[in-house]
This record gives structure tokens, sequence and C-alpha cells, in this order.
């Protein structure tokens, strides 16, 4: 008589398990990658309109003054002088060189133990990927991860 098991079990010495160095080194580029998303100057900023194209918002405008120029609003100068976050930072130090500032800035650590949260859906998780040690809360979450996310970008 066989004893009958668990697809699970049998499949588990065939997946793939990252050690834990492994593990953060693959959190690590997974962050750097985000920041890499975060923010980007805007690559059309230099483009030079041609004069030859017409202009045909001119004539609807009435909102201009006496030059026929249209008046520039706050929106206007937030996108020419936008900055990125390590320029904020630089500038934060050339202003106030003496703490608090933002490189100052400290918090005693939580007295309260550290949550987890789903790498799928956010909500709160109580379980972890045997092979990749991504968080996910349910069965459901377990799947969308194994399908699209366990990985599939170690390097």
């Amino acid at each position: 008589m066989t004893s009958r098991e668990s697809g699970r079990i049998k499949e588990a010495d065939k997946k793939r398990v990252l050690d834990e160095a492994s593990r953060k080194r693959r959190a690590r580029k997974a962050l750097e990658a985000l920041e890499q998303d975060n923010f980007h100057d805007d690559p059309h900023a230099d483009l030079v309109m041609s004069k030859k194209i017409p202009k045909f918002q001119d004539n609807l405008d009435t909102s201009k003054n006496k030059k026929g120029k249209k008046p520039k609003n706050a929106e206007y100068f937030k996108a020419k002088y936008r900055k990125t976050f390590s320029q904020l930072l630089e500038e934060d130090k050339t202003l106030r060189p003496d703490p608090p500032n933002y490189g100052s800035a400290q918090a005693p650590p939580s007295r309260f133990p550290e949550r987890h949260f789903c790498a799928v859906c956010g909500f709160p998780s109580n379980y972890t990927c045997t092979s990749c040690g991504t968080r996910y809360c349910c069965v459901r979450c377990l799947g969308t991860h194994q399908d699209t996310r366990c990985l599939k970008w170690t390097a």
C-alpha cells in the first residue's frame, strides 16, 4: 500500500530556494529599480518648437496681457524648476547646515513588532514564499506571485 503525498511537498525539492544574502540582494535591487523609475527629467524639455507650425490656440485665448503673451502661473514655474530628491537634500544642507534637518532626523526603534505586508495586494501577510522569501497573504496572492514575480528577476 502506498502512502499519499501532497503535490506541493513533492515539488518542493525541485524549487530553487534563495539563501538570506541572495534575498537581501534581490530586495535591494528591486528598491534600486523603483528609485530609478521614480523621477526622470522630461526628455522633451530642451526641444525648440518650430515657428513655422501654426498656433491655433493663440486665436482662441482671451487671457493674454497687452504684449500678446500669456501670463505664467505657478504650475509653469513648478514644472520648469522641478528638483530631484537629491537636489532637494543638497539644498537643505546648504540652507540649514546645523541640526535639525533631514540628514540629522532620527527616531528611536519602535516598541511594536515589525509589520509584514503582502507583496501582491498590500494587505497584512502571514505567509512567506519558500523560494524567494516574499510575503503573501492568501492562496490567490501566492498564485499571482508565482506566475508573475517569483524569481523572475534574480541576479
